[in-house]
């Protein structure tokens, strides 16, 4: 497959990237989150499903209303201008967040929500500490924090968030949010969120730690909870291989 910023498509008010047919799939990317965070799940689900990924405008919202709302309201226009009747959501950390307060407001478009690393009810902002502007190996500590395997924090993912780091308005949107994901705590709401849910989580995740999977577990009447060792923060890219099987295996038994 090309690189992912080649297939990006614009089109409308929208840019994203689509690709195969079937069911649909719309992947809800991070704070973070590079489309390069998907690309197995792309490869991967292509053959049989529609998997769609909105590019969220996390830089391009006017600071006021740079929250998790406007995020959402964003996936909803998206999803109706795809004229979209019915989807699966997956969501990792913010995306998580956004997918999870579209289905609390749109449960009738929802087939299916899977969360990996979702805040929404507790989390660890970069390891407590926001990356310092302009030194590269704080940042790269940061990035590696998000991993169970320092590894997966390439050169090319610690020079993305390098750059938005030294960006200063884009460090205040990535603030502007990461402020409106703690505020936004979703505990009182999950309990009437009956649609099937799949929890995927890594058992060595710091930012979302393991009890915050056990917990949206608890709170959520339709769930299921997936553990994956040796991993952090960002399953599908650490254990893409792993990540893939749990999520098309209980998709296969669920739609």
């Amino acid at each position: 497959m090309p690189r992912m910023e080649e297939i990006i498509k614009k089109d409308g008010d929208f840019e994203y990237v689509e690709v195969g047919d079937g069911p649909v799939i719309i992947v809800l990317h991070g704070l973070f989150g590079a489309l390069s965070n998907f690309k197995d799940v792309l490869d991967h689900f292509k053959n049989d499903y529609k998997v769609v990924i909105p590019i969220m405008p996390l830089y391009t919202l006017p600071v006021l209303s740079t929250n998790v709302k406007s995020l959402m309201k964003y996936v909803s226009e998206f999803i109706e201008f795809k004229s979209f009747e019915r989807v699966n959501l997956l969501g990792n950390s913010l995306g998580g967040h956004v997918a999870l307060v579209y289905a609390a407001k749109y449960p009738e478009k929802v087939e299916s929500l899977t969360l990996t690393g979702s805040s929404g009810l507790y989390e660890n902002s970069m390891g407590q500490s926001y990356p310092r502007k302009g030194n590269i190996d704080y940042v790269r500590e940061r990035v590696e924090y998000t991993f169970y395997d320092p590894k997966t924090a390439t050169d090319e993912l610690v020079n993305e968030c390098f750059a938005i780091v030294n960006d200063r308005k884009k460090t205040l949107k990535i603030l502007s949010l990461a402020k409106s994901a703690i505020r936004h705590n979703m505990a009182e709401e999950l309990p009437n969120m009956t649609m099937p849910t799949c929890l995927i989580w890594g058992k060595q995740d710091t930012i979302t730690p393991p009890e915050v999977g056990e917990e949206f577990n608890k709170l959520m009447p339709n769930s299921e909870l997936f553990w994956m060792d040796k991993c952090g923060h960002a399953p599908m890219m650490e254990k893409p291989e792993e990540f893939n099987s749990i999520y098309r295996k209980w998709l296969s038994k669920t739609l």
